[in-house]
């Protein structure tokens, strides 16, 4: 028995420490190389890209969405390192609804991604109407208001409790009624994920025989290793950033339900592998310039292009 407790002791400390100080190490490192990555994107595109075409601008919004996320953090990182919300229950409310809404339209974006990348290598002439620039906005504006609605039951399971003159402003998994709260996130999981899981997934399929059939037609595969490594890259990116999160929440609200029938030892198990699951979900904000625009061999030589513009200009 001393054992047990012991261990449970342990784990209780763990989701404590993973709260005061791995959340707000980690989103800090996130904030830093997200901001940079990200606005150097936004303004390559703003001031660099004249020709805009229906992929650059899902991945414009795409770093948008990233960015307002990306402004939530600081928040969160003094909520984690004081213990204490000074800043309010709407900013509270409105904190994890930009968070859960950067997650969702980050995971439509890059399903529109794939089915974009599909269409180029079929028509690479952009015959195909999913292909116009007049289309892939109305997409993009589509995509922000289904998101917006899809996402507004979270702002009645999100509430901010008052204890001490003290404000706490729980994660979405942990605020609320369990039971409508598990059914909700359970449906939020199927559409907002896993459907878009599937569509992201049989595109880059089709991309990867598209490429395979197309080496064999060839008589060298080497020009098609890059593409296919790339496409390979980003469903595992995407499935091993998204997936651990969304099992986790789902586990750690239904852990929150059986409450009167589970240990605090084990409650503290569930959250203590929830917390780790949330940096990992939202550290796709970091990746998508570096993975998507800065390793993309045209974005980076028109950066460097107007960067040696500006500074000739400068000398002169």
């Amino acid at each position: 028995m001393p054992d047990e407790n012991s261990t449970c002791e342990k784990w209780l400390g763990a989701a404590a420490t993973l709260e005061e100080n791995f959340l707000p190490i980690i989103y800090s490192i996130e904030f830093v190389i997200g901001i940079l990555g990200n606005t150097a994107v936004v303004l390559g595109y703003l001031f660099c890209l004249k020709n805009w075409k229906s992929g650059n601008i899902y991945l414009f919004n795409l770093s948008l969405s990233d960015l307002a996320f990306l402004c939530t953090l600081p928040m969160l990182v003094r909520w984690y390192a004081i213990g204490k919300w000074t800043h309010g229950r709407i900013l509270c409310k409105t904190n994890r609804y930009l968070l859960h809404a950067n997650l969702y339209t980050s995971i439509l974006f890059l399903t529109f991604i794939s089915i974009d990348r599909y269409l180029l290598m079929k028509y690479p002439f952009r015959e195909h109407f999913l292909q116009k620039k007049e289309v892939s906005i109305l997409i993009s504006v589509a995509i922000w208001i289904w998101v917006t609605l899809e996402l507004l039951p979270i702002l009645l399971f999100i509430e901010p409790t008052t204890a001490n003159n003290d404000t706490t402003c729980n994660d979405y998994a942990s605020s609320g009624d369990p039971q409508n709260n598990l059914i909700y996130s359970v449906c939020l999981t199927v559409l907002g994920f896993l459907f878009p899981l599937f569509v992201m997934c049989f595109f880059y399929l089709k991309i990867a025989l598209f490429l395979k059939e197309r080496s064999r037609q060839l008589t060298t595969s080497l020009p098609l290793e890059k593409p296919l490594n790339l496409v390979i890259m980003a469903v595992v990116i995407f499935s091993v950033l998204f997936t651990p999160y969304h099992i986790m929440r789902n586990v750690r609200i239904a852990s929150l339900l059986e409450a009167g029938n589970q240990s605090k030892c084990t409650q503290a198990i569930i959250n203590s592998f929830y917390i780790l699951t949330r940096p990992l979900a939202f550290l796709n904000s970091v990746i998508n310039p570096l993975f998507y625009f800065l390793m993309g061999d045209h974005f980076r030589d028109m950066i460097v292009s107007q960067v040696r513009i500006f500074f000739n200009s400068i000398r002169k």
